[in-house]
């Protein structure tokens, strides 16, 4: 294979779309077992990657309680209150902890459910 000089992979990165791109980015990583870093994704794409982050803005949020932490209670209470879950299942969630308490809700939803459960004295991770 004719090695391409870096001009002539800029006019390919062009021709691509940004799903195209965003996919090649991907499997990029994957292969050579790095994260390209905003900075040098924006170098390297001219600005094409930075344009893939805003379209690929997620929608859908999982919130995952990980750890109740010491007021076991007060998180199922709040488990119950966010999920209409009947107390054994609350508990049950909690004790399996980490597990998703919301799985596909918009940012509004998930931001307030993690604000509850932190209040709570839960950990909480927003996916």
């Amino acid at each position: 294979m004719a090695k391409l000089s870096q001009d002539e992979l800029i006019d390919a990165f062009k021709e691509l779309t940004l799903i195209e791109l965003s996919e090649f980015v991907k499997k990029f990583e994957e292969v050579f077992e790095v994260t390209a870093a905003a900075p040098v994704a924006v170098a390297a794409a001219g600005g094409a990657a930075a344009a893939v982050e805003e379209v690929e803005e997620k929608t859908a949020f999982d919130v995952i309680l990980e750890a109740a932490g010491e007021k076991k209670i007060q998180v199922i209470k709040e488990v119950r209150a966010i999920t209409s879950l009947g107390l054994g299942e609350a508990k049950a969630l909690v004790d399996g902890a980490p597990k998703p308490v919301l799985e596909g809700v918009n940012k509004e939803a998930a931001d307030k459910a993690v604000a509850q459960l932190q209040a709570a004295g839960a950990t909480v991770t927003l996916k």
